[in-house]
């Protein structure tokens, strides 16, 4: 059974690709995706030229998946040392993807301007939208470009 994905960016984007950017994102490397269409249509929509790809996703059991649930020690750790450049060996990494807001917050964090406490407390009542991450070509694979959708 397969899941609808979108992916908002300048242009078509029938064949993924994981590239190496001079930054990196929450999950490290990869290409992003989410199951929210408002989301890619804002990711898309910081284009000129804005395109929501979208994509079916069929899981591949024998990939290696982490998927985080909700907002937790272990995702703010886990963002902490990608942004960080580390470096993981998973093939898909799923979770919250934090808003401008929260991601406001994961930098203060992380740059040891406010507590791990005070940005629980800060980041409590914030509802973070869903991203998931491809990382390898084998996890790439399990999309199937369905169609692009222009921005009027």
């Amino acid at each position: 059974m397969s899941i609808t994905l979108y992916h908002g960016s300048s242009t078509t984007v029938e064949f993924p690709e994981v590239r190496r950017t001079k930054y990196t994102k929450d999950f490290s490397w990869g290409f992003y995706c989410t199951n929210s269409y408002d989301q890619a249509r804002k990711w898309a929509s910081r284009n000129r030229t804005g395109v929501v790809n979208v994509y079916a996703y069929t899981p591949d059991p024998s990939l290696r998946v982490l998927k985080f649930d909700g907002m937790t020690d272990e995702w703010l750790d886990f963002i902490g040392r990608c942004r960080a450049g580390f470096v993981h060996d998973y093939d898909v990494v799923e979770g919250p993807m934090a808003d401008d807001t929260i991601w406001n917050y994961v930098n203060d964090f992380l740059a040891g301007n406010i507590s791990r406490a005070a940005f629980w407390e800060l980041a409590r009542f914030k509802h973070p939208t869903h991203q998931i991450s491809f990382h390898t070509i084998r996890a790439l694979s399990c999309l199937e470009f369905e169609r692009s959708e222009p921005l009027p």
